[in-house]
């Protein structure tokens, strides 16, 4: 990240993290349509354009203020997406959302599984999944799990 960059992070953050926002990632790029500040954000709750409108609001009068791009830019506020990585750390405060988990050690020869996260239970992950037109709940060991990230639910 460069000087630039780094310095408008921390000028934008507190007041973005005030509005229960994380700043996933910043960069500013000059592209073949000038330079363009994108800013991506995030937290567990889901974000909808409101919210992206919101951000962009704050973040806006803060770049209004300060002027730390010399430059003409355009400012691009966008989210992680609907199906947006979550960090192993913070899986437990994803329960109840739809999750796509991908296993180290193979649960019944299957190393990606998709489903309801129910619960962390010890050291196990309970999933609920569909198995047929039933549904039913799993558990294996949450060492297992690589990686994870929400998935939509079909």
């Amino acid at each position: 990240m460069s000087q630039i960059e780094t310095s408008i992070l921390e000028m934008l953050q507190p007041a973005v993290k005030a509005s229960g926002y994380d700043i996933s990632s910043l960069s500013l790029k000059n592209s073949k349509d000038g330079m363009q500040l994108a800013i991506v954000v995030d937290r567990v709750a889901p974000i909808s354009l409101e919210d992206i409108v919101k951000v962009s609001d704050i973040v806006s009068e803060i770049l209004d203020k300060e002027d730390p791009i010399q430059d003409a830019y355009t400012l691009d506020v966008s989210s992680l997406g609907a199906e947006k990585p979550i960090a192993l750390d913070a899986l437990p405060l994803y329960a109840g959302r739809y999750v796509n988990l991908h296993l180290s050690h193979p649960y019944k020869g299957e190393n990606i599984l998709e489903g309801k996260f129910v619960r962390i239970e010890g050291d196990n992950l309970v999933l609920e999944i569909r198995d047929k037109s039933r549904k039913k709940e799993i558990s294996f060991p949450l060492s297992d799990v690589d990686r994870a990230r929400l998935a939509i639910e079909f």
